[in-house]
């Protein structure tokens, strides 16, 4: 019988290009909690103990490693915690497997994923711990904002390697258009 081997599904190493950086990031634990009608009071008081409210849309709560990003209507990813004390309230489905992470750090950040994300992502407009469920390009995509100058970008593991290329390919253009600016002027 063949012997499987689990590879990552983005083997690459940090990217900086200008004033970004890309990486990627071992997904924890992920599981999608989705609450049973007439079960948001008792998801709640399963929820307290972990120091977690189920996030409001667009939005995540973060308590030490545990966080919940809205990723739908009544639907949450639940990471780096143990789902089991949310069984019967809702319903739990293991995401690790599927899904792929990207960090993009630096200054240029937000500009880079202007040119893929039809957002507007400026800090104010984005706040840090906003998410949002949208399109990077042709592609479905959870973003979530971490800090002023970092975001978490979640794609189809399957997707994996073509975002990558789309988020590099848009670092190189900000990096370049950004040089051009400030550059002497020859005339």
């Amino acid at each position: 019988m063949p012997e499987l081997i689990a590879k990552p599904p983005l083997p690459h190493a940090p990217l900086t290009i200008g004033q970004a950086t890309l990486a990627p990031w071992a997904l924890p634990r992920m599981t999608s909690v989705a609450p049973f009608q007439g079960q948001d009071k008792a998801l709640a008081k399963a929820l307290k103990p972990m120091g977690l409210t189920f996030p409001a849309p667009n939005r995540s709560v973060t308590k030490g490693d545990a966080t919940l990003i809205w990723t739908g209507r009544h639907q949450a990813f639940l990471l780096h915690a143990d789902p089991a004390p949310l069984t019967g309230m809702a319903a739990l489905t293991d995401q690790s497997d599927g899904w792929a992470a990207l960090t993009l750090q630096g200054p240029n950040a937000t500009d880079v994923l202007a040119r893929l994300i039809p957002l507007d992502l400026r800090l104010p407009a984005f706040p840090v711990g906003q998410t949002a469920r949208t399109a990077l390009n042709h592609m479905n995509l959870i973003l979530w904002r971490t800090a002023p100058y970092s975001f978490t970008l979640m794609v189809f593991r399957s997707m994996a390697q073509t975002a990558w290329h789309e988020v590099e390919g848009a670092m190189t253009t900000v990096a370049a258009r950004a040089a051009l600016i400030s550059a002497p002027s020859s005339v």
